[in-house]
């Protein structure tokens, strides 16, 4: 008897065993921060099983207090996560689906949210600057701009020029620019913000090297050039 009870709860496990459904998370580890838009890209893949009833899957991406449904698109599903400022941002994929006669199943995936990297853009690698005519009084002016857009706001804490080689054409060249701009110089998420350079040297050039508080562009350098036009 009790053999003819093992035998009959056989099929009752394969069919709670043929109920589930698999969530592959195939977003991307890191993005570049993208500001002017502010969207990444959400993509996940779904396998279901037999008794898992057809067209009741959805999905739904969560974090920072946002739940996005994502859209079937063939096999894979996407959406959109809507996040500025930050450099990451935490995501879990939620799958809910209907078994057949029986009620509606949740997954999360994974069980701890993953953090999405977003990589700061790349700041000015060079600038040049018109020094054509007669210098204006207090020199020709140019000005270097920059942007942070992972972080709420950040400051350039220090600023000065290096010469671009130990020849003395150029450690001469760079003497000739002064950094004019009073630091520090803070900037809002997404804003602009500007170092200007003088200099009385129609030929000078050099490297402005910045300090900032920013936690992952602490330093940069950028190639700065006067020539007439």
């Amino acid at each position: 008897m009790f053999r003819l009870i093992r035998l009959a709860w056989i099929p009752v496990a394969l069919m709670l065993g043929a109920c589930d459904v698999q969530v592959h998370d195939e977003t991307p580890a890191e993005y570049p921060a993208n500001h002017d838009i502010g969207m990444y890209e959400i993509k996940a893949t779904v396998t279901r099983d037999a008794l898992v009833t057809p067209g009741s899957v959805f999905l739904f991406a969560l974090g920072n207090n946002q739940r996005i449904p994502l859209s079937q698109e063939g096999p894979e599903w996407h959406g959109l996560y809507s996040v500025r400022c930050q450099g990451s941002f935490p995501l879990q994929i939620l799958a809910e689906w209907k078994v057949q006669g029986l009620s509606v199943r949740h997954k999360l995936v994974p069980l701890q949210p993953r953090e999405i990297k977003l990589d700061e853009p790349s700041l000015s690698y060079s600038a040049s600057f018109d020094s054509s005519g007669k210098p204006p009084k207090g020199g020709w002016v140019g000005s270097v701009q920059y942007r942070f857009v992972t972080v709420p706001s950040a400051q350039i804490t220090a600023a000065h020029i290096e010469p671009s080689s130990v020849a003395p054409a150029d450690v001469k060249a760079a003497k000739a620019i002064s950094v004019v701009t009073p630091l520090p110089v803070v900037a809002g998420c997404g804003d602009l913000a500007e170092i200007r350079l003088a200099t009385t040297d129609p030929h000078a050039h050099g490297t402005l090297v910045i300090d900032t508080d920013h936690p992952t562009t602490p330093h940069w350098q950028t190639r700065v050039e006067f020539s007439p036009k």
